[in-house]
């Protein structure tokens, strides 16, 4: 699970350069903060998901789904607070850091453990 977190980084490193490069400033910055808005909650849910497998009970489906839930309700929130608080916001910028993010899961099959 950390690995596909550091994935999702890496990922949103590299939507940042490329931003870098096409959109300059505002754009890196719109990129990172498209990408940081998945990444902030998956870290979370990975760390949750560790420290529910390590309880004597162990991890069940529930404790998947409920975080699963919040990851995506602070996923949503983390986007409209960046919409709303950041005035030079670059639209395309953001969706290429946001989805690299979310697409980071393809490249964990090729990576080995």
């Amino acid at each position: 699970m950390f690995k596909m977190v550091f994935l999702q980084l890496g990922a949103t490193i590299a939507a940042t350069a490329i931003a870098a490069v096409f959109f300059g400033l505002r754009g890196a910055v719109s990129a990172a903060l498209g990408g940081l808005s998945c990444v902030l909650p998956n870290a979370f849910f990975a760390v949750r998901l560790h420290f529910a497998a390590k309880r004597p009970g162990g991890a069940n489906v529930a404790v998947f789904f409920i975080g699963e839930f919040f990851k995506i309700a602070s996923i949503v929130g983390l986007l409209v607070l960046v919409e709303r608080s950041y005035e030079g916001l670059h639209w395309g910028a953001l969706f290429i850091g946001l989805i690299l993010a979310l697409k980071a899961n393809l490249f964990a099959f090729m990576v080995k453990t």
